[in-house]
């Protein structure tokens, strides 16, 4: 029993070095000599004119989110389907309940013109 405790212990703490280590190695690595070149903001190698800060429509991020949504709950469901004929009743009718919520969120979303592209 301690066994399986030991693998997930050792696999938190490696995934708390690895990270932490990818962040501090640079740091003790990477030369250090600024200078006025170098702070300069680069931008496509040429010097900006202008403005630089661009505004996008919101549509754009939330025609994306809405994908990533919809993307992120098709995972949810790929495991459903695919042990969809040993669940019992009570988790087909889970699955069939969390397909109407997402159906009912399209429908809000196509309702209020988010997914138009004008």
């Amino acid at each position: 029993m301690l066994d399986n405790w030991l693998y997930i212990g050792l696999f938190v703490i490696i995934a708390f070095l690895v990270p932490t280590i990818a962040v501090i190695l640079p740091k003790l690595v990477a030369p250090k000599k600024p200078n006025r070149i170098k702070a300069s903001i680069y931008e496509c190698g040429m010097e900006t004119v202008g403005d630089t800060w661009v505004q996008f429509k919101v549509q754009y991020y939330i025609f994306a989110l809405i994908f990533l949504i919809f993307d992120i709950e098709t995972i949810f469901l790929f495991p459903w389907a695919v042990a969809f004929d040993v669940l019992p009743l009570f988790a087909v009718f889970e699955g069939i309940i969390f397909i109407l919520i997402l159906l009912a969120g399209l429908i809000w979303a196509w309702r209020k013109g988010v997914l138009e592209w004008a």
